[in-house]
C-alpha cells in the first residue's frame, strides 16, 4: 500500500476509535451514520479547532463535555425550513387530509424535528383545515439543544419572506403574518399553534416504538444513514403507525429497496409519501 493509501486507512481507523468515544462515554451511536457524512463533519470541526488529527480530537471530546456538545450540534441535521418543498404540502393538504379526517382524534411525530419549522407548519396546515383541536403533535431530536430552539419557536425575520413563498405555494389560506409575532429581527411563532406540540427527546437510533401515529414526518434525515440503520428506523416507524397510517419522507429518500418496502403502499411517489398496508 502506498503512502496516500496508508494515510486514509490510518483516518479511518482514528475515525472509528473516535465514534467508540462518543458511544463509550455520552452513550451516542453514530456507528451507523454514514460514514462520509461524519467524516465531512469532523474534518469541518478538526479545521476549526487547529488539532492535527481525529485522535487529537477523541481526546479532547473524552476530557471536555463542552466540545463534544460541539461535535453533536456538528452531527444533527439542522437544514430546514417552514413548508420545505411547498408541493409536498400541498399533497398532504390535498391527499392526507382528507382522510385524516374521519377519524376522531389524530396523532403526528415529526422525527428529527431539528430547530422546528416543519412541525409548525404542520400545525397552521392542521388549523387551517379545521383540525388542530382534535391533533396531537410530537416533535422529537436527540440534541437537546437544537430541540430547546424549536421549542422556543424564534426565527430570524430575514428568513421569513422565504417561509411565506412556500406556505403560498403550499396551499395556504390565510395571511401567513397571523402566525407570527415580529420582535425587531425575529419573528415569534404564536403561542396557539406552540400549546399543541410535545417536544421530548428521542434517539431513532436508540429508542424504540413512539405512540401510535397517524402521520410521521421524517424528511431527509434516512439519508445520512447506512442501509441497515435505514431498515431499523422504518421498521421503528412501521411500529409507530397505525394501520393506514402515513410516512412522509425526504424528496431523496425512498423505501424501494429496503426491507419495509412491501410493508407499505406508495401514496405519492414524487412527495414520498407512503401508508402503512392495513
Amino acid at each position: 500500500m502506498n503512502r496516500a493509501g496508508e494515510n486514509i486507512k490510518n483516518e479511518q481507523i482514528e475515525i472509528k476509535l473516535l465514534l467508540e468515544a462518543v458511544s463509550l462515554k455520552y452513550g451516542y451511536d453514530f456507528k451507523n451514520y454514514s460514514f462520509a457524512h461524519l467524516k465531512r463533519r469532523l474534518e469541518k470541526r478538526l479545521n476549526l479547532s487547529d488539532m492535527d488529527n481525529f485522535s487529537q480530537m477523541q481526546h479532547r471530546l473524552i476530557y471536555d463535555a463542552s466540545f463534544f456538545n460541539l461535535i453533536l450540534l456538528d452531527f444533527s441535521i439542522n437544514v430546514t425550513e417552514m413548508f420545505r418543498d411547498p408541493w409536498v404540502y400541498k399533497k398532504i393538504r390535498g391527499t392526507v387530509i382528507p382522510v385524516l379526517k374521519t377519524y376522531p382524534y389524530i396523532n403526528v411525530w415529526h422525527a428529527g424535528c431539528s430547530t422546528g419549522q416543519e412541525v409548525y407548519s404542520m400545525a397552521i396546515l392542521l388549523e387551517e383545515e379545521g383540525m388542530k383541536k382534535r391533533a396531537q403533535l410530537y416533535a422529537t431530536d436527540f440534541n437537546e439543544l437544537i430541540l430547546s430552539r424549536a421549542k422556543d419557536g424564534i426565527y430570524p425575520m430575514d428568513v421569513m419572506r422565504e417561509y411565506i413563498n412556500n406556505y403560498h405555494k403550499s396551499g395556504g389560506k390565510n395571511d401567513f403574518s397571523d402566525y407570527y409575532a415580529a420582535d425587531y429581527n425575529h419573528a415569534i411563532i404564536k403561542h396557539g399553534l406552540r400549546e399543541k406540540i410535545l417536544f421530548s427527546s428521542h434517539n431513532l437510533v436508540t429508542d424504540g416504538v413512539f405512540g401510535e401515529m397517524n402521520l410521521i414526518f421524517c424528511r431527509n434525515v434516512l439519508i445520512y444513514f447506512n442501509k441497515e440503520l435505514q431498515n431499523r428506523v422504518l421498521k421503528l416507524f412501521y411500529d409507530s403507525l397505525c394501520p393506514g397510517g402515513f410516512l412522509c419522507l425526504g424528496t431523496k429518500e425512498s423505501i424501494k429497496f429496503s426491507e419495509l418496502s412491501d410493508a407499505f403502499e406508495i401514496v405519492c411517489e414524487q412527495e414520498k409519501i407512503y401508508r402503512k398496508r392495513r
